[in-house]
């Protein structure tokens, strides 16, 4: 009564009703026209909206916006996709990120919206093409954006699903490369190769290589703009030279020297500082240089591309050959070295490629221009290439985050090394009271500070829901695997469950359960007086927590995200994942709980607590039973009965695994010759044995 007395006042926490996109996408293109139906570019591409805008008495497109449910439909932790609107311009550039729907408890409940928006605008101004990962350490080659505290899960989701869907549409549309280059370290010109060679053996390996236009090939680059028919060949002219450009690499020994000559060749190696390259290009027809250059301005008509780089010359990085030496070289209008700057790291080890560009004019001060571009491979035998680094595969969102929780994945592995060699050791504990009560604790602070409040890995009632409507539908592991402690403590539950029942998770690895008995420790240690219900009303409370679960599994079967927000019955979520950081009544409610525990321990676990019912449900399938008990045990002797502190044993003494938490404190007292009944009438009657033993005396 009192969960839904909270419940129902706080619905209007949990509204989360689908967005209208359309709004959204006018915020974002403030200076929009119009905005086209959501359609496919080409076949085969994906749903985008393209927004049109004006731009010098033209329509222009400004860019394009998506849902990543139409794209990247990938599940968060309630199961459901996060729907996002996101909007990116021509180039590739993120201009806005938008939540249109999501079904995140932790979002419905406790992340204020303001935080939300906060994250999805860390996107503005990065790049689809861009590699970005949610927190972790710091990654060359990687963007890192800072999470959502207290919601790690649901913004990973998000970020992957924002990139997917990023590249696949600008991948659609050409706006990124469709494959990842493997990287070439830096190479280094061999200084001391070289070979006499004449102009058709340079030509013939590849060292010189050229880039050859005919005047077709250059009017055909126009059809369809504005400049198809501006300077257009005659069709007797079609195939007539249009521009012929012989380009290499000159600060090859090999090149260098022969087509300029010893002497001219060690003056340009003593210009180059280190880190510098000289191309030469050597052409006539369509002046590389252009007629329009002049002093302190850049060569608009070349420039060298590499990778994702390229340089432009200006002047200062340009000077006239008069002449090559080379044996066999034809006649060129134009010959000139460009120096490519250490600053733009220039490969020699990597190929590049030259870029030629063809202007035309459509009017006073309007131009189109088209570009052809040739590729230049430097020959193995004068580079020092080394071989090429693979990028490594991107990991999968599981994978991220596994790797990410290394840490927290090995300590919670050992923590339940810790608990199982307990169980398997614990007639041999419990025979040493004092440290099994130290060592249980301090298991107890452990599991509450690092698993409860530092790694948020407290178990809900509504995880056992998502796995059953994941089970029931498209079944995927990678839901699960979002969360490595949660997945690990599931593992674990699962497990014990199967061996000895329940209780092992509820009494060591539950952070709320271990909260609850370390505060009712303390409380009992300090002299506060303690309250007991009768055994008669104490067995049927038992039922409420029975009944919740069944009322939260029917609600779920109709709407998970409805179960979601009644499962707020379950205090955990503001005691450990938001750190009672939210509103008021579910700060109150989980106060009331913790408090009423003070005088009656683990009250909620007892009678209310869902996910204990839900994992109680396996005790008929339990394998063991290693709670040692004796036919004394309840008829007459009830110590244990009496000193259990969560009422798990029955008035005939059997302990009801359905309730027990495995605590061991039953343990401690069977084994205690000076506590347990029946071993003190054993020692009475071993004692007077002693004493009325008739003693034998051997006679030889």
């Amino acid at each position: 009564m009192l969960s839904l007395a909270i419940t129902f006042p706080a619905q209007a926490l949990f509204v989360s009703p689908p967005k209208d996109p359309m709004p959204l996408i006018k915020e974002i293109f403030t200076e929009q026209t119009h905005i086209s139906e959501k359609v496919v570019a080409k076949e085969g591409a994906p749903l985008i909206w393209t927004i049109y805008g004006e731009k010098e008495g033209k329509e222009v497109v400004l860019g394009y916006a998506f849902e990543t449910n139409d794209l990247a439909r990938i599940p968060a932790y309630s199961g459901e996709p996060v729907n996002m609107l996101v909007a990116i311009d021509t180039k590739g550039i993120y201009l806005g990120a938008k939540v249109l729907e999501h079904h995140e408890p932790i979002i419905l409940a406790g992340i204020p919206e303001s935080k939300l928006h906060a994250f999805t605008e860390q996107y503005n101004g990065l790049s689809a093409d861009d590699r970005l990962k949610v927190g972790g350490n710091k990654t060359e080659g990687v963007i890192h954006i800072d999470g959502l505290s207290g919601a790690t899960v649901t913004v990973m989701v998000m970020n992957v699903a924002i990139v997917k869907a990023a590249k696949l549409v600008a991948r659609s549309l050409g706006i990124i490369s469709t494959t990842q280059q493997a990287i070439q370290p830096m190479g280094t010109i061999y200084p001391d190769v070289y070979e006499k060679a004449d102009w058709t053996t340079l030509t013939g390996n590849g060292a010189i290589r050229k880039l050859y236009l005919n005047r077709k090939t250059v009017d055909d680059a126009f059809v369809d703009t504005d400049a198809e028919h501006v300077d257009e060949a005659a069709a007797e002219q079609k195939q007539d030279m249009f521009a012929e450009v012989y380009f290499a690499q000159v600060n090859i020994p090999s090149v260098g020297r022969n087509l300029l000559g010893d002497s001219e060749y060690e003056y340009l190696l003593s210009t180059l500082k280190p880190g510098e390259h000289a191309m030469i290009l050597m052409g006539k027809g369509y002046s590389f240089k252009g007629s329009g250059y002049v002093r302190g301005a850049i060569f608009d008509r070349i420039q060298i591309l590499q990778n994702e780089n390229a340089f432009a010359f200006r002047d200062l990085d340009h000077s006239r050959v008069p002449d090559i030496y080379i044996d066999g070289a034809p006649t060129f209008k134009e010959r000139s070295i460009f120096i490519v700057r250490e600053h733009h790291e220039f490969n020699p080890a990597s190929d590049w490629q030259l870029e030629l560009l063809v202007r035309r004019q459509t009017g006073p001060l309007e131009s189109i221009f088209t570009s052809f571009k040739a590729d230049y491979h430097t020959l193995d035998n004068y580079v020092d290439r080394p071989p090429l680094i693979m990028p490594e595969p991107e990991l999968s969102l599981a994978q991220q985050v596994w790797k990410e929780k290394e840490v927290e994945v090995i300590i919670l592995i050992i923590l339940l090394v810790l608990v199982v060699m307990s169980l398997f050791f614990q007639d041999v504990l419990v025979r040493h009271p004092t440290f099994m009560h130290n060592f249980r604790h301090l298991f107890l602070i452990v599991t509450v500070v690092f698993i409860g409040w530092s790694w948020g890995g407290q178990l809900s009632v509504v995880n056992v829901f998502t796995f059953l409507q994941a089970f029931m539908s498209d079944f995927s592991w990678d839901l699960f695997l979002l969360d490595p402690v949660i997945f690990i403590l599931w593992g674990a539950a699962a497990v014990t469950m199967i061996l000895w029942g329940r209780a092992v998770y509820c009494g060591w690895l539950c952070p709320f359960g271990a909260l609850q008995e370390l505060m009712n420790i303390f409380a009992r240690y300090i002299k506060i007086p303690q309250f007991e219900l009768p055994w008669a009303v104490h067995e049927r409370l038992w039922a409420i927590k029975y009944l919740i679960l069944l009322a939260l599994f029917g609600l779920s079967m109709e709407s998970l995200a409805l179960a979601e927000q009644f499962a707020e019955v379950e205090p955990f979520k503001t005691t450990f994942l938001l750190k009672f950081d939210r509103e008021w009544p579910f700060v109150l409610y989980a106060s009331v709980l913790l408090i009423i525990n003070i005088f009656n321990r683990k009250f909620f676990c007892r009678y209310l607590c869902p996910l204990g019912a839900a994992l109680s449900t396996s005790n008929s399938v339990r394998l063991f039973s290693w709670l040692r008990r004796r036919p004394e045990c309840g008829q007459p002797c009830k110590t244990c009965a009496k000193e259990c502190e969560i009422q798990a044993i029955d008035p005939d003494g059997v302990i009801n695994m359905r309730e027990c938490h495995y605590c061991l404190d039953c343990q401690v007292t069977y084994f205690n010759e000076e506590k347990c009944p029946p071993l003190k009438k054993l020692a009475r009657k071993k004692a007077k044995y002693k004493e009325t033993e008739i003693k034998v005396k051997e006679v030889a």
